[in-house]
């Protein structure tokens, strides 16, 4: 019984690091699950307040680092808030309506669309712009994996330890 727990417990980390890449999916939520799962599972005693803390910590880090990787790369490319609109909802629908490429072009588009449709950009400005937003995806999936493998880490650190 104990392989099938751990499996499930797994699956749950699992599915947080596909959230990297599809943000509908609420990757740090899947990672808190995985470890309330466990503490059900077998034993909360092996999880101290520390490790509560940290990971809590950690995830206000991952919902900060989300929310302004994406706002400041688009800014700092001189995109404007019908930009950044744009941007995320690009990134929520993108891979639903390009399923292989939508996580990239579903940015791209959406800052370019809300550039273009509010401000009256131009169409160079506005490429620059949609460049910015998946500049800013990318090290933001990046920033949270590297977060995710540490959080990760630390819990198995203090359950095996």
């Amino acid at each position: 019984m104990e392989i099938l727990y751990w499996i499930l417990v797994i699956a749950l980390i699992v599915v947080a690091f596909v959230g990297l890449v599809y943000p509908v999916i609420p990757s740090v939520l899947f990672l808190l699950g995985a470890y309330i799962l466990y503490g059900f599972l077998f034993s909360f005693s092996d999880l101290s307040w520390l490790f509560w803390t940290i990971q809590i910590l950690f995830v206000i880090l991952l919902f900060i680092a989300d929310h302004f990787a994406n706002l400041y790369s688009v800014k700092k490319f001189g995109g404007s808030k019908a930009g950044i609109w744009g941007s995320t909802i690009g990134l929520i629908f993108g891979p639903f309506i390009i399923p292989a490429f939508g996580i990239l072009l579903g940015p791209f588009i959406g800052a370019i669309a809300g550039e273009l449709l509010v401000n009256r950009t131009n169409w160079k400005e506005a490429i620059k712009i949609g460049i910015g937003s998946v500049v800013g995806f990318i090290s933001s999936v990046a920033v949270k994996a590297v977060v995710q493998f540490i959080m990760v880490a630390y819990f198995l650190f203090q359950v095996w330890k």
